[in-house]
């Protein structure tokens, strides 16, 4: 975890038994339902902390990924970025979209809300992304604001 003042990003993290791990049948059905409890109480933690959660899922069509999957296995110098693996789960699309529908539901909450970056057009995404940290950051630090305020104004 991050000390006060510092960032930290995190790649997929502590949702792999909600989605990968869930489909592919890794762990039980109770296991991945106590998930989505045991991540809101954690996340609920950190923001108590004073942790400024910011979460995205890219969204990306089923048409795009598959023009993607075709760019990366005819360029040489991307080939490596794409597997069978990934091939095979691509058949698994109706449970990952299932899966994933759960979890933008299960777990956006008021203190770590879940961003949809619409993810076909990747500078689309990556300026939403910039600005929606950038909103969260400055939110945060007008909370701290008025907190400190406040005390000194009791104190």
């Amino acid at each position: 975890m991050p000390k006060t003042g510092h960032i930290t990003i995190f790649d997929r993290s502590w949702y792999g038994r909600l989605l990968v791990e869930r489909v592919e049948g890794f762990c039980t059905e109770q296991e991945w339902q106590r998930a989505f409890r045991e991540i809101n109480e954690f996340e609920q933690q950190l923001a108590d902390f004073g942790t400024v959660i910011v979460k995205f899922w890219l969204h990306i069509d089923q048409d795009e990924q598959l023009r993607r999957f075709k760019a990366r296995q005819e360029d040489p110098a991307r080939q490596w970025k794409i597997t069978e693996e990934d091939w095979r789960n691509r058949q698994k699309w109706p449970q990952y979209e299932l899966a994933v529908t759960d979890v933008l539901q299960r777990t956006s909450t008021t203190y770590a809300p879940w961003t949809i970056l619409e993810a076909n057009c990747k500078l689309y995404a990556r300026i939403k992304a910039l600005r929606t940290v950038a909103e969260a950051l400055q939110r945060a630090l007008q909370r701290t604001k008025v907190s400190r305020k406040n005390r000194e104004t009791f104190a």
